[in-house]
């Protein structure tokens, strides 16, 4: 494992100049950026890894589509989804008898208890597209649950039942191990992170009590994948809020099982009764890094302190809320926990890529506060865009001293700073993009010290004007149903704006940035 520094930033004072936005002050933020200055790592832990919705949805055409989105603009180099396990995907079913006469005995299938045909389907269709599973193990086949009756309230009701025997449990995880290693290969395999469960403190896991019961599912597990090869990762809990990290690092290692990576789960508007067992007041964005510098501090103080960090889960809601994870609202979001997270986790993947996502039903809207980057019908979201110029930062990050930006180098020499605009979320009403947007703009002073930079910058912007489909769906009235015209225009309407010129005027550059705005500055040497 390995650790960065994390800067350590303040709010960088702000005064307040004349402006071209009528009836408003813009606030000027300055930000000295000396390129000669030692630099520290910067990892993309924020676009390694998205969700997504469970695994028989990656067999469609639209998730695939989403997919390549995505991947084209994030470079991400894994996907996580629930329900591998499932029977929809057909893995386990002891009863099954292969009847085909005209074949000859030796090329009848010897799988027995176990059809591979979609679990192939699923992850060749995933690679073929440059993307690893993050391979987490769930949910409860029906004739091997202790309780079939034991279902989630999800739309696709998955069996959240431990195992009725854990010796038919053990071979079934031995058996899916061994055959995803004899089909990709080891040192493929062996990249992939497999995480057992999901979110066993919350309703997904029935044993009880819950705690000791996941324990078992875990060691069990751990120890059928080990047993296929020990260059295999695995790692947990997986809980939602940032739950059971020290009881699970100190079970592990009291008795000896084997764990690679901890991983939990956090979302903006989590309660922090909840996350962090106080009453404290802890805004939206806050609550990520709060949690992730928590978990951070448990490993480390832990008997085991050098193993990664995995949020494998997180965003800026865990509700249906549209007018935050459908809005521009993201962008600055993203980048203030990006810039807050820093050197304290190595992956954090954000729940979801895509709004092929059907927990709560099948998607009746467009926008609705799905989770995903991409909205029904191929429509990019703000976030995407957002994660997209995000996406230029350099891997080398230049210390400034501000909570509005991060600065960092390319491999050329260039730079790359990211400035945004922080407002809280508005309400739910229909005109709260396009119109009632809160807040002021703010203007950005960036002074250069020991860079001969050209005469323009390149800057990249998505606000609520820029890239920001929920404004045209809000003029529409927000329609439930959206005929193949109006598609086409949303989709346009999400397209990425154009790259705008930036002066460069005695080593500064001044842009201004609309609330809810991030813009991506890239500097090149003269």
């Amino acid at each position: 494992m390995y650790r960065f520094h994390r800067w350590t930033l303040s709010i960088c004072s702000c005064l307040f100049v004349a402006s071209s936005f009528v009836g408003q002050e813009v606030r000027a933020t300055h930000i000295d950026i000396d390129a000669a200055a030692p630099t520290a790592p910067f990892p993309h832990f924020w676009e390694r890894t998205f969700g997504s919705g469970r695994a028989i949805l990656s067999l469609r055409e639209s998730y695939r589509n989403d997919l390549r989105t995505v991947k084209g603009v994030t470079g991400f180099e894994s996907v996580r989804f629930h329900g591998i396990l499932m029977d929809e995907v057909g893995l386990y079913d002891p009863d099954r008898v292969i009847k085909n006469p005209g074949l000859a005995a030796e090329a009848v299938s010897d799988s027995g208890s176990y059809n591979f045909m979609y679990v192939d389907q699923i992850y060749d269709g995933l690679l073929r597209r440059g993307v690893k599973p993050f391979v987490e193990l769930s949910f409860m086949p029906r004739k091997l649950a202790a309780d079939p009756n034991a279902l989630h309230s999800f739309f696709y009701h998955p069996i959240v039942s431990p195992p009725k025997d854990y010796k038919v449990w053990d071979e079934m995880i031995r058996a899916f191990s061994a055959h995803l290693v004899a089909r990709y290969g080891i040192d493929e395999v062996s990249t992939w992170n497999f995480e057992v469960w999901n979110e066993p403190n919350l309703d997904f896991w029935g044993g009880s009590p819950k705690q000791s019961t996941y324990w078992d599912l875990y060691d069990h597990t751990a120890r059928a994948i080990k047993s296929v090869s020990l260059k295999l990762l695995v790692g947990g809990p997986a809980t939602a809020q940032a739950a059971w990290v020290p009881e699970f690092l100190a079970h592990v290692y009291e008795n000896h099982v084997p764990v690679d990576f901890v991983s939990t789960h956090v979302y903006g508007n989590d309660s922090a009764p909840n996350v962090l067992g106080t009453n404290d007041d802890v805004p939206r964005d806050q609550m990520v890094y709060r949690a992730v510098r928590k978990v951070h501090d448990q490993i480390a103080s832990s008997p085991l302190p050098r193993l990664p960090l995995i949020f494998s889960e997180y965003g800026a809601s865990y509700s249906n809320e549209p007018n935050v994870t459908d809005s521009p609202y993201m962008g600055p979001w993203l980048a203030n926990t990006i810039r807050q997270c820093d050197g304290l986790v190595e992956n954090m993947a954000y729940w979801t890529f895509s709004d092929v996502f059907e927990e709560q039903g099948v998607a009746r809207s467009s926008f609705y506060g799905g989770f995903g980057v991409i909205a029904p019908n191929n429509i990019p979201k703000a976030s995407l865009n957002a994660l997209a110029i995000l996406h230029k930062l350099g891997e080398r990050r230049i210390a400034v001293d501000s909570d509005f930006a991060i600065a960092t180098k390319l491999p050329d020499g260039s730079l790359a700073i990211a400035e945004w605009n922080y407002a809280p979320p508005g309400g739910n009403g229909p005109t709260y993009t396009s119109q009632t947007t809160p807040g002021e703009p703010r203007t950005f002073v960036v002074e250069l010290d020991h860079f001969t930079a050209a005469h323009t910058a390149t800057l990249y912007r998505v606000d609520s004007t820029h890239g920001n489909s929920l404004a045209l769906f809000d003029q529409m009235g927000r329609p439930e149903n959206l005929s193949g015209e109006q598609i086409a225009r949303l989709q346009k309407a999400g397209a990425m704006p154009r790259a705008e010129p930036v002066s460069i005027q005695d080593g500064r550059i001044t842009t201004t940035v609309q609330p809810y705005g991030l813009v991506v500055l890239l500097i090149k040497h003269r």
